[in-house]
């Protein structure tokens, strides 16, 4: 017998991913200045069949990367969440409004947030997912994402391939991802847990807010000579790194830049004395 749009199996999927609080949703893949149109579609494709639609480009090497053959024979099918993805020039625009990011790298990193695997991270986004919106980001298919670009995630995915042969393609690791974060959205339907993480109290802050927090403290340990802008050395990755450990919340962000304000305060008197 055909089963109707109606009958009761062809809801399934959707009615648990409703009961998570639309955490499909609230999930955005990002691809970081990918370089190949047929690998932007595939990554399309693999997102659709894991029921995930949002896709955002980080200035792509093709301008028109959305409209081009390549990637739509690629995207087979799911030329919907191709059509759809969102054209963004710099990472931060692709975070802006995100309370948790996810960097997926293929080796270690000697600074960065703490690193996870896959099945461990996708547990963390759905805890996440159920209270905002998350972004995981992938990095082009040649160099990866820059340091500075992991420094901006809170948390790091590494995939445990085969150390004699790693190498996986964009959207291979997209597929692996995203199958990871769709079983951990649809773990017992109902069951899944929306309560905050442990140990959180508040709202957790967006990764713009973060950046604006990470700017005023460096502008305050510049002006009490703690940090030497010509010779910076690790101080900021450092911090960056112990930061994204504690998760931060709006509340915890507004601390640490009232701190920033005053010693910037102190020290503007302190010169005006000298002058």
């Amino acid at each position: 017998m055909v089963q109707t749009p109606s009958s009761p199996q062809s809801n399934t999927a959707s009615d648990s991913a409703n009961s998570i609080g639309g955490g499909f949703t609230s999930t955005r893949f990002v691809l970081v200045q990918p370089s190949h149109p047929g690998n932007v579609g595939a990554a399309a494709r693999a997102l659709k069949t894991m029921g995930f639609s949002r896709l955002v480009l980080v200035s792509p090497r093709s301008p028109d990367v959305k409209n081009d053959p390549d990637a739509i024979a690629m995207a087979s099918g799911a030329d919907d969440v191709l059509a759809s993805a969102h054209v963004v020039p710099t990472l931060a625009d692709a975070l802006s409004g995100a309370q948790w990011s996810l960097a997926l790298t293929a080796r270690a990193r000697e600074y960065g947030p703490p690193q996870l695997a896959p099945r461990a991270a996708a547990m963390q986004a759905r805890e996440h997912a159920a209270h905002g919106d998350i972004a995981l980001v992938f990095g082009n298919e040649r160099t990866g994402l820059s340091n500075e670009d992991v420094e901006r995630c809170s948390a790091l995915a590494h995939i445990p391939a085969n150390p004699a042969y790693s190498s996986l393609n964009l959207a291979q690791a997209i597929q692996v991802l995203s199958y990871e974060l769709r079983i951990a959205y649809l773990v017992e339907g109902e069951g899944a847990n929306t309560e905050p993480p442990p140990g959180s109290a508040g709202t957790f802050a967006p990764s713009d807010e973060i950046e604006r927090m990470y700017v005023h403290l460096e502008n305050a340990l510049i002006a009490l000579d703690f940090l030497d802008p010509g010779n910076p050395k690790k101080l900021m990755s450092r911090l960056r790194r112990l930061f994204a450990r504690s998760g931060l919340e709006r509340e915890e962000v507004n601390i640490v830049r009232g701190i920033a304000k005053h010693i910037l305060l102190k020290a503007k008197g302190r010169d005006g004395e000298q002058e």
